[in-house]
């Protein structure tokens, strides 16, 4: 069983190193491809201002988190909740960037000593849609996920659209995994219960027209692999003898 949380942020800003910092942080708990309703939620007061380009993307205002506990009085809660979690992030560089800034001004380390792994479901989408737009908007509208209700980024809301996007992403990797177990189940049966012992079972005769169509076809075979086809120098072996 693998415990993945849903890990999303807000921010006052692009980059930690310029001043800015966290604001919102939400993480869900997925198990077994199912949100468990188990989740951790948490705005931080940045000791900043925000940006008001910035309030334009998560509706945050100063005035809204001045009275939440710092990034610093909450750090312990976060590293419990991601403890050996698999992260799935949209565009993991961010917030794994702006996290491990903020995790070692308090003396931690960083995000992935603590959390398992992370996955980028931008680099994932990148790889499936070449050329096509990949930000949450447009993956929530490929997998047809309704996404009425976001009307600022919010992290928490983010994390529950993710969640959507991250099963559509990998549903059919999924279906094959489970066809090809369903096939080797099948295949084992098949195989178990078969006894060729007792079966009159005749060879079969092939035509010379057959004969040279395979020999032919293992020519081309040992040609594409450059000389590393067994069956073909077998053949060959057998021919000039």
């Amino acid at each position: 069983m693998v415990r993945q949380l849903l890990l999303d942020t807000e921010t006052t800003g692009f980059e930690p190193g310029e001043g800015h910092r966290i604001i919102e942080f939400a993480a869900l708990e997925m198990i077994d491809r199912e949100l468990t309703g188990k989740s951790l939620h948490l705005y931080f007061n940045p000791e900043r201002d925000i940006p008001q380009e910035a309030t334009n993307v998560h509706g945050i205002k100063l005035e809204d988190v001045a009275h939440e506990p710092t990034f610093k009085e909450r750090v312990s809660e976060i590293i419990e909740y991601i403890d050996g979690a698999e992260l799935i992030i949209h565009n993991a560089k961010f917030d794994l960037k702006f996290l491990d800034h903020h995790l070692g001004e308090v003396g931690k380390k960083t995000t992935l000593a603590y959390a398992a792994t992370a996955i980028d479901t931008l680099t994932m989408a990148r790889n499936k849609f070449p050329g096509a737009k990949n930000n949450l908007d447009a993956l929530c509208d490929r997998f047809n996920v309704d996404r009425s209700n976001r009307g600022y980024h919010g992290a928490l809301i983010d994390c529950e659209l993710l969640a959507h996007v991250y099963i559509g992403l990998t549903r059919e990797q999924i279906s094959l995994l489970a066809e090809e177990t369903k096939q080797q189940a099948t295949s084992s049966k098949v195989f178990r219960n078969f006894a060729s012992a007792d079966l009159n079972l005749v060879p079969a005769k092939l035509s010379d027209e057959e004969h040279h169509a395979h020999f032919e076809y293992l020519k081309q075979l040992d040609k594409t692999s450059k000389g590393f086809c067994l069956w073909y120098n077998k053949s060959k072996e057998f021919i000039d003898e």
